[in-house]
């Protein structure tokens, strides 16, 4: 068992991983079948069907992980101090990418589909008459993660302050305990499976925030959930001990998931018999999936090196810009006359090299542009302590 004041080094290693693993999936977006900003003129049935799994899961863990983050937040600071900075941290970026990064992947979409022919200088003042996407060109397009996430802040202040009261603080301490037994982590994917059952037929997934209850409630019972266990190491214990049991379902699910529903893209259309397997199974699944990757994080990752100490400051940058540059190089690639996998390859190099230079010369170094990508600016408190911090509540 970890002391009281040890970083948890591996919850920094899941959050980059995850977001990395964010690029390597909007880097084969062009070539699925599945629509995107920018296509290939040919798609990868493999590769669709592989990222199809990906979607299923790589969000959820990122919600899990940023409520865990506040979690850890919390502890360290006042729930009005953690409002304030949820603002400085989540809500500016998302303004500040709205209105100078997005434009960019609207502008070679629209070239693409062949609804825009003119210079991007003639075409970024459509931006400033805010109208929304797809009439207009204003969308917070792959930042609707930090909407959705800015929302759950927002919502659950009044959970936060309560639990900031000593009594029922401990109580949390109680009942976040007793749900740590192995069999307990496992029932708790009873909330998912009952959205699925009532929920997503009729909310499709749609990442606009009104009228997407099927998403918003999944996302936000993670989030709660991440907020709720974290702070206990029972919870983290379990995830060690059981890692191979909750891979175990999480796998047998995903094959049966293929065989019944995603190998040949028939996914439940109406309310009966494959809709209920479907939400219990894919439930399972992306919740088992999330307890065994924390699992094996803090078995065999909780260590630091100077590559976690400048991936934990730099992915939210990366998660901001990578999209846009995604699309921006994606326009030219998809036109060349190259294997699919060549063209995947150089957008991922690209994509890294790109971000990379952007952050490291020209967002790490000024304050200005650390503020407006949401880089927290070092202080006293991040210098002497080592608790794990609220890095991981951000998309950072």
């Amino acid at each position: 068992m970890e002391a009281a004041n040890e970083r948890q080094y591996y919850v920094d290693w899941v959050r980059v991983f995850a977001f990395f693993l964010l690029i390597f999936f909007h880097c084969a977006m062009p070539f699925v079948v599945y629509g995107w900003e920018i296509k290939n003129t040919d798609q990868s049935i493999g590769l669709s069907r592989f990222i199809w799994w990906l979607h299923q899961w790589r969000l959820p863990l990122l919600f899990f992980i940023s409520g865990a983050g506040i979690s850890f937040s919390l502890k360290r600071r006042s729930v009005i101090s953690f409002a304030g900075e949820r603002f400085v941290r989540l809500f500016i970026p998302l303004v500040f990418a709205m209105l100078f990064i997005i434009p960019l992947q609207v502008y070679y979409e629209w070239m693409q589909k062949g609804k825009y022919h003119g210079s991007y200088g003639s075409f970024y003042p459509s931006v400033w008459k805010f109208i929304p996407y797809p009439d207009g060109s204003l969308t917070w397009s792959h930042m609707w993660f930090v909407v959705y996430l800015f929302v759950y802040c927002i919502l659950l202040l009044p959970v936060f302050s309560l639990f900031k009261i000593n009594a029922l603080d401990k109580l949390k301490q109680r009942v976040s305990s007793a749900l740590s037994n192995p069999v307990m982590l496992v029932l708790l994917s009873l909330p998912l499976i009952l959205y699925f059952f009532t929920l997503y037929i009729k909310y499709p997934e749609q990442q606009s925030l009104l009228e997407d209850w099927f998403l918003f409630l999944f996302s936000l019972t993670l989030v709660f959930y991440g907020y709720f266990l974290a702070g206990n190491k029972q919870f983290w214990i379990t995830c060690e001990r059981y890692r191979k049991y909750y891979l175990l379902i999480g796998m047998t699910c995903i094959v049966l998931l293929y065989y019944f529903y995603w190998w040949r893209s028939e996914l439940p259309k109406k309310q009966d018999g494959r809709l209920y397997w479907y939400g219990v199974l894919n439930s399972l699944h992306i919740w088992t999936l999330i307890l065994a990757i924390l699992g094996f994080a803090k078995k065999h990752l909780n260590f630091s090196n100077s590559f976690l100490k400048y991936s934990t400051k730099a992915v939210y940058p990366y998660y901001i810009l990578h999209q846009t540059v995604i699309v921006a190089f994606g326009y030219y690639i998809v036109q060349w006359q190259l294997p699919i996998i060549i063209k995947m390859v150089l957008l991922v190099l690209i994509c890294f090299i790109i971000v990379g230079v952007i952050y490291h010369y020209i967002i790490r170094p000024f304050k200005l542009t650390r503020i407006l990508f949401g880089v927290k600016l070092t202080d006293r408190n991040e210098r002497r302590s080592n608790v794990f911090q609220e890095k991981a509540s951000a998309p950072a």
